[in-house]
């Protein structure tokens, strides 16, 4: 008969798993399938549409497109025309929310373009959307003045804006359509850390950042959008039928001045690292 230890696992038994959450512990001769259960944290937020109570113990914040490319006055964006100043307007809110939810242990996870250098998983059909005559700066092209590659991974194009600086604790993935569930590592990553809850914010919220939370929807997740953290490059009613479609059909909206409302005063989580 195996010994409980005081922390809950068997003596000669050894953690096998890269999350707390989702943990066996195993030996020569043993297997313990049961996963370990992460103490709730539950807060409660008042979305646009109604109170919304959630475990910050199973959520997680997806940051998509942050990126030179899409917010920096000197990127691809601005390069061809486009005011970004819509755009930046996310990287204050975001500077506020982001340390305060990284001292809760909520996971904070990068979504962000990043090409392969030969672009070999990308389509024609995807190419045109930015190249739609052939011609120009497209997906993987040297900016003309810097000589970066779009969105190429690892290039400056690709790298998050400087005032969004990460955290060694957080969380990068790579993608390469506008959902960040297509052909990438995300659903695999959030089941491992055993996240039920998604906040999302970033950039456009019409295109890459709605597309990802309806996939999420989809899956099952549960999903709020944060307007203030969110913004788009596209006109203003694009915006507005984004929030209107979220919050009638796959999820919540909330402020993230109620985000830190709902988390003031609660102590710094010191539950164990994934």
């Amino acid at each position: 008969m195996a010994v409980r230890t005081d922390a809950g696992e068997e003596a000669g038994l050894h953690p096998l798993g890269t999350s707390a959450s989702n943990r066996w512990m195993v030996s020569q001769a043993h297997a313990d399938l049961v996963r370990p259960r992460l103490p709730a944290l539950p807060i409660t937020v008042e979305t646009r549409s109604k109170s919304v109570r959630f475990d910050l113990a199973r959520s997680a914040i997806i940051v998509i497109d942050m990126q030179n490319d899409f917010c920096h006055p000197e990127g691809w964006l601005a390069s061809i025309g486009v005011d970004v100043t819509s755009a930046r307007a996310p990287i204050a809110p975001l500077q506020r929310l982001l340390p305060v939810l990284r001292n809760q242990r909520v996971p904070v996870i990068w979504l962000n373009w990043g090409n392969r250098p030969d672009r070999l998983n990308l389509s024609p059909a995807l190419l045109h959307v930015y190249k739609p005559s052939g011609v120009g700066t497209g997906l993987g092209d040297p900016l003309p003045g810097s000589g970066a590659h779009v969105l190429e991974h690892g290039s400056w194009s690709a790298g998050i804006v400087d005032e969004l600086a990460p955290a060694a604790s957080d969380i990068h993935v790579a993608k390469y359509r506008m959902s960040g569930f297509q052909d990438t590592e995300l659903d695999s990553i959030l089941r491992n850390l055993g996240v039920t809850t998604l906040l999302f914010a970033g950039v456009n919220a019409d295109q890459c950042v709605l597309c990802t939370l309806q996939d999420a929807n989809f899956r099952g997740y549960d999903c709020l959008l944060i307007a203030d953290c969110t913004a788009t490059t596209s006109p203003s009613y694009c915006m507005a039928a984004t929030l209107y479609n979220v919050q009638q059909c796959f999820g919540f909206v909330v402020d993230s001045p109620a985000i830190g409302v709902a988390l003031a005063g609660l102590p710094p989580i010191r539950r164990e690292a994934t």
